[in-house]
């Protein structure tokens, strides 16, 4: 009972904790940067720009009456354009906003604690056109891809880390996200944690509403296998780990 009050006060507003709680960014420590760096050498895949995308259900109505989590996936691939506009709406940057000649905010089609957007977005392509099987990473700043490596059993190392879920393995593309942590501790410290799980679930939902326009399912998925997941992306589990998954496919 006592973790499941402590999760409980997890849930709760602890911001009057924040008022003997200096920040580093009051403390003008240096803010960490606004999207992981990446080698020039990688290979980087240009997305559809947004203005050139046409959407074949854009009824936004009607999407929204329509979202619901598809677990049955066929064996369609998406295009770069339908994957490009996925990648838009859920994590797409309209604008970034200087502050003293530096880059401070990424304005997004999502929103985030103070403009913090912890969030990276991992992805496992099994079938898009036009592109090989392996895990990517989206440079929402420049809306491009980077391609990281191959994976050996790719379809098997998902549902496995999804503890058996094996629509993860049938899907298109498998979303993953990881949360880059101190983005948001840098301004809001204990308080940063709550909004940044908050900020996850306002992404996801973005994605199930944009799959709808493109006649694509996707389902949100929390019960994971943190090891497995994280080692799956590359990440260290302490700086960044995977907080969401969430795959697509055509139904």
């Amino acid at each position: 009972m006592d973790k499941i009050n402590n999760n409980r006060n997890f849930m709760k507003s602890n911001y009057k904790e924040m008022e003997n709680i200096v920040s580093d960014q009051m403390k003008n420590l240096p803010q960490p940067p606004l999207e992981k760096e990446f080698d020039d050498n990688c290979e980087i895949i240009n997305l559809i720009p947004i203005e050139e995308i046409k959407i074949e259900k854009d009824n936004l109505i009607q999407n929204i009456q329509n979202r619901k989590s598809h677990r049955q996936y066929k064996d369609i691939p998406l295009t770069l354009e339908e994957l490009s506009f996925l990648l838009w709406a859920s994590q797409g940057v309209k604008s970034v906003y200087e502050r003293n000649n530096k880059s401070y905010a990424t304005l997004r089609t999502v929103p985030s604690a103070g403009s913090r957007h912890p969030f990276e977005t991992y992805l496992l392509i099994n079938n898009v056109t036009g592109l090989e099987k392996g895990l990517y990473r989206y440079l929402a700043i420049e809306h491009k891809l980077i391609f990281i490596r191959k994976l050996e059993n790719q379809s098997e190392r998902i549902i496995e880390a999804t503890l058996g879920q094996k629509f993860t393995g049938m899907a298109a593309v498998v979303f993953i996200w990881s949360c880059v942590t101190y983005r948001g501790e840098w301004r809001y410290n204990i308080a940063a944690h709550k909004a940044m799980l908050l900020d996850a679930g306002h992404i996801c939902q973005n994605l199930y509403l944009a799959c709808e326009g493109i006649k694509a399912g996707t389902c949100a998925i929390a019960a994971y296998d943190q090891e497995k997941v994280d080692k799956i992306i590359n990440v260290d589990g302490e700086n960044e780990f995977s907080v969401y998954l969430s795959p697509v496919g055509k139904y």
